[in-house]
C-alpha cells in the first residue's frame, strides 16, 4: 500500500473532473422511466446538457434516440405544466405522445418508424402546455391529460388549470373541469367508463391538502370526440388536512391510492360501487409509502402491479431517509420488505405483471442512477432479482476507494418547546492518496435542499464526491419541513420558513464542529442551496449573521424578496408564501432577505439562470445592488438561456467550478483543478 501525501484539506488532486460531472452525471441525466403496455417495450427520458440541455425519449434496449432532431428542430421533451412539469411523454402500442418545451405542443410520433418525424396533435397556440396523459384503453385516440392556459394572463393565479380530453384524429382539445387550482394524475379505467383524478386549491400544496376524485365518462351532442363527466364522486383526502396522491386502477371498479390520513402516506384503496375508501393495511406503518420528494413534478410514480391478478402491488417507501421496497397484498393486507441496494427508487412502472416484473430509477450509496429491471420471486418471502437495462451504464466509472459513503445521523437541537430532531447526512473527506495536515479538521459545504419541502437522499451524487476527492467535507441538512420523516416534521415550517430551517442548519453546523463530533472546522463551513435552499442560504447570512457560523455562501436562484416574488412567480410557486409565512403580510417583509442586506458580513456567491420562471433575475439582482451599495462581497453570474436549475453542460461546469473557486479563494488556498472550461 502507497504511503499517503499530507496536504491540507480542500487541496487535493481529485479524479473527477467537471467533465466527468456533464458526462457521467449522477443527478441529472436519467429523468423518467415508461413501458409501453401493449408491447412491453420500454423507454426512458434523459437529459442532454451537451444538446443545450434538451430532454430526448429513448428506446432504452437499444439506446435509439425516439425524438432525435429532425426536420430542423431540436425535440425537447418537457413541460412545465403546474410550474414544475414532469410526465412530458406516453408511449402507447408504438405511438409516443409528448409534449416539445418551445411551443408547448402536444406531439405524435410512430415509435417503430425509419426516421420518424412528429406530427403536432394540439393547436398552435404558444399560451397552452400540456401533460401528465392517458391514453384511453378502448379508444387510443383519445388521450386525457392535463391542459394549462396562460391567455391574457397577467398575474400568477390567473392562470387557468384543467383536465381535458385529447382527439387525437380531429386534433382537437375539449376543457373537462377548471373549477380547481390544480389537477394531477388523470387516468382511465381499463374499460375506458371512468376517470380518477387529483385536485387542490391554493393556498394548499399538494402535499398538505389535496383530494381525489372519480366520474362517469359520457358522450355528448358536440363535435366527434366530445365528452364530459358526470356522476362526480369524492374519494379521499381534505383541503388542507390531507394529502392523497398517486391514484390508479387496479380493476374496473377499485381505485389504489396513497392518503397520509396516519401522519404517514400509506397505500388506501377505494370502491367504486361500495364508495367506500379504507387503509390496505391492516395497521399503518411510520414510513412514507412515497417517493423522497412530495408529489411537486407531474407523472411520478410510487408502485407498480407485481402479479397478473393486480393483488400484489411492489411498493417503494421512505425509511430513516432512503427508500426501499415493500410488497402490498392489497387483499390481506400485509405489506413484505423486499432487500434491494437502492438507497433513492423512482417511478416504478410495470413492465409484465404475469412475469413479477417491474421497473425503475434506483440509485445506490456508491453508484450513479440505473435503469433497473425488478423480478420478484413467488416464495412466502419475495427475493428479487435486479438487472441494469443499460449496457452502457450511466453509473459512477470512480473506484470504490474514493466514494465517500454517506453518513446519516440523527441530532436533537434546541427548539421553543425543547428539542427536536434534524435529520443530516455527513460524507467525510476520502481520497486514497491524501491525509490532511496533523490536527486539521476539513473545511465543509453544508448543503440545504430545495423544496422547501423536499429531502436530500443518501445517493450517490458525483457532485458531492467532486468535493469529498478534493478533502472537503460535504454535510447535508434535511431541516424541519423536509419530506419522508411523516407529516408532522414535514409541517415544521409552517408559518416558520426562514426561521426554522436556517436554526437547524446553523445547530446542525454547531454541533457538528464542536465535541463528541469534532468532524469538521469551525471556522471553515460554507452553506449553499438551490431555490428554496438558496433562500435558506440568503436568510442564515443576514437574518442570522450574528449567529457568525458561516464562512461564505452561495445562493443558486435564491429568494430574497417575497413581495416581489408574489407578482413573478408561477402559479404553483405562489402557494408557498402563504403556507409557510402565515396570513400577516408583514411577515413576508420581515424575512426577506433583500431587506437584510447591511447585515452580511460573509462573502456571498450568487448564481441566476436569465428565464427562470420561479424565482425571476430581478431577486439575485436586487440583493447583489443592496450589497455593492454599501459595500459588502458579492459575486454574481448571470447564465443566458438558464431557468430553474441548470441545464447546459458548460452552465454546469462553469457553476461548479465558480463555485469551489470562490471557497478556496475565501479560504486562501489552492483549488486542484485539472481542467478548465
Amino acid at each position: 500500500m502507497s504511503q499517503k501525501t499530507v496536504k491540507p484539506y480542500g487541496t487535493w488532486d481529485s479524479p473527477i473532473t467537471v467533465n466527468t460531472i456533464t458526462d457521467t452525471d449522477s443527478v441529472a441525466d436519467l429523468v423518467d422511466i415508461l413501458v409501453d403496455p401493449l408491447t412491453s417495450q420500454v423507454y426512458h427520458i434523459e437529459k442532454r446538457p451537451a444538446e443545450g440541455g434538451r430532454d430526448t425519449l429513448v428506446h432504452t434496449q437499444s439506446g435509439r434516440d425516439i425524438t432525435a432532431p429532425s426536420a430542423g428542430i431540436n425535440w425537447d421533451v418537457k413541460s412545465k405544466v403546474n410550474g414544475y412539469g414532469g410526465a412530458p411523454a406516453i408511449v402507447f402500442g408504438g405511438v409516443a405522445y409528448f409534449s416539445h418545451a418551445s411551443d408547448g405542443r402536444l406531439y405524435r410520433l410512430n415509435v417503430e418508424g425509419a426516421n420518424p418525424v412528429p406530427e403536432a396533435i394540439t393547436p398552435e397556440n404558444s399560451f397552452h402546455k400540456f401533460a401528465n396523459f392517458d391514453v384511453c384503453p378502448v379508444d387510443p385516440t383519445i388521450l386525457v391529460g392535463l391542459f394549462e392556459d396562460h391567455t391574457g394572463c397577467k398575474t400568477p393565479v390567473s392562470v387557468v388549470n384543467s383536465l381535458c380530453f385529447i382527439n387525437t384524429s380531429t386534433k382537437s382539445v375539449f376543457p373537462l373541469k377548471s373549477d380547481a387550482s390544480f389537477y394531477s394524475s388523470p387516468k382511465f379505467s381499463p374499460d375506458g367508463k371512468h376517470l380518477v383524478w387529483v385536485e387542490w386549491d391554493l393556498p394548499d400544496m399538494p402535499w398538505n391538502g389535496s383530494e381525489i376524485w372519480v366520474a362517469d365518462i359520457v358522450t355528448t351532442d358536440g363535435p366527434k370526440g366530445s365528452f364530459d363527466l358526470k356522476n362526480l364522486r369524492h374519494v379521499a383526502g381534505e383541503h388542507s388536512k390531507i394529502s392523497v396522491a398517486y391514484p390508479t386502477w387496479l380493476s374496473n371498479h377499485t381505485v389504489l391510492f396513497t392518503s397520509d390520513v396516519s401522519g404517514f402516506e400509506n397505500p388506501w384503496t377505494y370502491d367504486c360501487t361500495t364508495k367506500e375508501a379504507k387503509p390496505v393495511l391492516e395497521a399503518p406503518l411510520a414510513e412514507a409509502f412515497a417517493l423522497r420528494d412530495p408529489p411537486k413534478k407531474l407523472g411520478w410514480s410510487p408502485y407498480a402491479a407485481a402479479n397478473a391478478q393486480v393483488t400484489e402491488v411492489l411498493f417503494t417507501a421512505m425509511k430513516d431517509g432512503h427508500s426501499v421496497l415493500y410488497l402490498v397484498d392489497v387483499s390481506s393486507g400485509t405489506a413484505k420488505s423486499v432487500t434491494c441496494p437502492y438507497v433513492e427508487i423512482h417511478n416504478i412502472r410495470a413492465l409484465d405483471p404475469a412475469l413479477r416484473q417491474v421497473v425503475f430509477i434506483g440509485t445506490t450509496a456508491d453508484s450513479a442512477p440505473a435503469l433497473v429491471q425488478c423480478t420478484l420471486s413467488s416464495q412466502t418471502e419475495p427475493q428479487a432479482v435486479f438487472v441494469n437495462l443499460q449496457s452502457d451504464s450511466h453509473g459512477s466509472t470512480l473506484s470504490p476507494q474514493y466514494i465517500s459513503l454517506p453518513r446519516p445521523l440523527t441530532l436533537l437541537v434546541p427548539h421553543e418547546q425543547g428539542e427536536h430532531p434534524v435529520h443530516v447526512i455527513y460524507y467525510a473527506p476520502q481520497n486514497p492518496n491524501y491525509a490532511g495536515l496533523d490536527g486539521e479538521k476539513p473545511p465543509c459545504v453544508l448543503n440545504v435542499h430545495g423544496g422547501p419541502v423536499g429531502l436530500s437522499p443518501q445517493s450517490f451524487s458525483a457532485t458531492k464526491q467532486f468535493y469529498t476527492t478534493r478533502g472537503w467535507a460535504w454535510l447535508d441538512v434535511n431541516h424541519a419541513g423536509s419530506s419522508g420523516y411523516g407529516r408532522a416534521y414535514m409541517e415544521g415550517l409552517r408559518e416558520t420558513w426562514g426561521v426554522q430551517d436556517v436554526d437547524d442548519c446553523i445547530n446542525a453546523a454547531r454541533i457538528l464542529s464542536a465535541a463528541p463530533h469534532n468532524l469538521v472546522d469551525p471556522k471553515r463551513i460554507f452553506i449553499r442551496g438551490a431555490s428554496a435552499g438558496g433562500y435558506t442560504t440568503l436568510a442564515a447570512l443576514t437574518l442570522r449573521a450574528e449567529a457568525g457560523v458561516f464562512a461564505a455562501g452561495c445562493s443558486s436562484y435564491g429568494i430574497s424578496d417575497f413581495q416581489r416574488l408574489e407578482q413573478e412567480t408561477h402559479k404553483f410557486e405562489s402557494g408557498y408564501l402563504t403556507m409557510l409565512f402565515g396570513p400577516d403580510p408583514q411577515t413576508k417583509l420581515d424575512r426577506s432577505p433583500v431587506f437584510h442586506a447591511e447585515k452580511i458580513v460573509a462573502p456571498l456567491l450568487i448564481l441566476q439562470g436569465d428565464v427562470d420562471p420561479a424565482v425571476p433575475p430581478s431577486q439575485a439582482e436586487i440583493m447583489v445592488q443592496s450589497i455593492n451599495k454599501r459595500g459588502g462581497t458579492v459575486e454574481y453570474k448571470l447564465y443566458s438561456g438558464e431557468g430553474h436549475g441548470w441545464k447546459r453542460k458548460d452552465t454546469i461546469q462553469d457553476a461548479l467550478q465558480r463555485e469551489i473557486r470562490f471557497y478556496s479563494r475565501v479560504l486562501g488556498i489552492e483549488c486542484s483543478l485539472q481542467d478548465d472550461i
